[in-house]
């Protein structure tokens, strides 16, 4: 959603610069939701644009789960809002399947072989051996690490 928004509705940026900001916004600490709307608004509107999109990026989820939680009870017991939520899923489940596609196709245009063959080897270690999802987070890390000091002591 933000790539459509940021880099072909609005041209703020190009994707190269989206994944740059991405990297910086997962390398750093903190919610990487936040650190990314954090760097689109600096870069858009400076540090007045940067406070507008953290405050933008942290009230409405803020306030809604304030909401919730103080009347969680009528909302557990209540068919509708769990019909929704169920609703929901669907809907998380369509954007998770979009971003993978996304991701898939800027990994398939690096034309890495150590990434390429990542993709369908996670996928088999999580849905056919049941790996858990830190190990393979984790092992997937450790070779790209590898990679990149790998490029790097080739390149010297």
């Amino acid at each position: 959603m933000i790539r459509r928004y940021f880099v072909e509705q609005k041209r703020y940026f190009t994707e190269d610069e989206l994944v740059s900001m991405a990297a910086v916004a997962q390398s750093t600490p903190g919610a990487i939701a936040i650190n990314l709307s954090a760097l689109a608004g600096y870069r858009v509107a400076g540090v007045g644009g940067a406070a507008v999109s953290c405050a933008a990026a942290v009230l409405p989820p803020l306030v809604i789960l304030g909401f919730v939680s103080a009347f969680y009870a009528a909302f557990a017991a209540n068919a509708v809002i769990a019909a929704v939520l169920k609703g929901m899923q669907a809907g998380v489940a369509a954007l998770i399947v979009d971003l993978v596609i996304d991701m898939c196709g800027m990994i398939l245009k690096e034309r890495s072989p150590l990434l390429t063959a990542m993709i369908p080897c996670a996928f088999f270690a999580s849905f056919v051996l049941d790996v858990n999802v830190a190990l393979i987070l984790a092992v997937c890390c450790l070779l790209c690490a590898g990679r990149v000091l790998f490029g790097r002591r080739m390149n010297r």
